[in-house]
């Protein structure tokens, strides 16, 4: 094997994976920040905002996720350019990039995976505690910050650490549409080099290293997560 060209790339897989790790951690924070009302709603209704929501997990659990990318981006991204004035706007920078368009994606695509996950974490917390917490005086609000999440999150956090994985493996569909991600990366360095398995066992190793990562750091704080005393 050869490994002469890594010093040559090794900035450019630097950027790679910063971008990678961009890409997890934010469509990560706002797919679980939507993911936790999708849930709940299907628990709690009204019925008509649930079936919304169990639409919605429907459809993005039920279509792969490369064809929502590039419906999003070859589909949205088209729609922008013939709104007249939007290419003049401060927004046409960010609006003519891909890299909006892949963490909408990935967003969506977490919140409706996990809004599911959270549905049934919701649904699993025993009836007693929560009408325990009432009894005691909490307000709804209450009730769902300090005993109906934890409980729930605390219930579904292996599962949670799983659909994070998972999130970290989609992330080289972001390539298609010219994110130069970490596999992105890659893919130019096989094309520079002539050299197909040295780049491709290297970007799988970092890929091993970070679900390890992912894994632990997950356990930490599932083991932090403070269990409410029984009522």
């Amino acid at each position: 094997m050869v490994w002469d060209w890594l010093p040559v790339y090794f900035e450019q897989l630097l950027g790679g994976l910063w971008v990678t790790l961009q890409l997890v951690v934010i469509c990560a924070g706002f797919g679980m920040a939507a993911a936790i009302p999708i849930g709940l709603v299907q628990v709690t209704g009204p019925k008509w905002l649930a079936n919304i929501a169990l639409g919605f997990c429907t459809v993005i659990r039920g279509t792969p996720l490369l064809i929502q990318l590039w419906l999003i981006y070859y589909g949205l991204g088209s729609v922008f350019p013939s709104i007249p004035g939007i290419r003049e706007s401060v927004f046409w920078p960010y609006l003519r990039a891909a890299y909006p368009y892949a963490v909408f994606a990935f967003s969506l695509s977490v919140a409706g995976y996990v809004g599911e996950v959270m549905r049934g974490a919701f649904a699993g917390v025993p009836k007693g505690e929560l009408e325990a917490a009432h009894a005691m005086g909490m307000g709804p609000f209450t009730v769902l910050r300090r005993v109906w999440l934890p409980r729930a999150l605390q219930n579904v956090f292996p599962t949670l650490a799983g659909e994070l994985v998972l999130t970290l493996k989609a992330t080289p569909l972001a390539a298609t549409i010219t994110i130069q991600e970490l596999f992105g990366v890659g893919t130019q360095i096989r094309q520079d080099t002539y050299r197909v398995y040295e780049p491709l066992l290297l970007i799988a190793g970092i890929y091993i290293v970070l679900t390890g990562i992912i894994v632990l750091v997950m356990r930490y704080f599932e083991n932090r997560i403070p269990r409410p005393a029984s009522v």
